[in-house]
């Protein structure tokens, strides 16, 4: 599982032009199984999204597709972590830790 921390790097006015795109580019990712969870950090300068993605390429290249990232008012930083507890209803996304 991946922790992709996105922190604004443009003023609000910019961030807020394209809010709407940013939507509907999550919903889309939210459809294709890609996130899990996703909200505003507090204070709002930037959000956190959960992502299930098969390998860091495949999650590198969504985040690179978000319309924030393509404008330049954001910034990624993305975590890799072994997802080896959970809540029950989150159990199809534990895994095993390696080596």
């Amino acid at each position: 599982m991946f922790v992709l921390e996105l922190t604004y790097c443009a003023p609000v006015d910019e961030v807020d032009a394209l809010r709407e795109a940013h939507m509907a580019w999550l919903d889309e990712q939210y459809e294709a199984g890609e996130f899990i969870a996703s909200g505003q950090k507090k204070p709002l300068d930037g959000g956190v999204i959960l992502a299930v993605g098969a390998d860091r390429d495949r999650v590198e290249a969504v985040a690179a597709s978000d319309p924030f990232a393509q404008e330049g008012v954001c910034e990624y930083r993305i975590t890799e972590f072994v997802t080896t507890r959970t809540v029950p209803n989150l159990k199809e996304y534990r895994q095993e830790l390696r080596g």
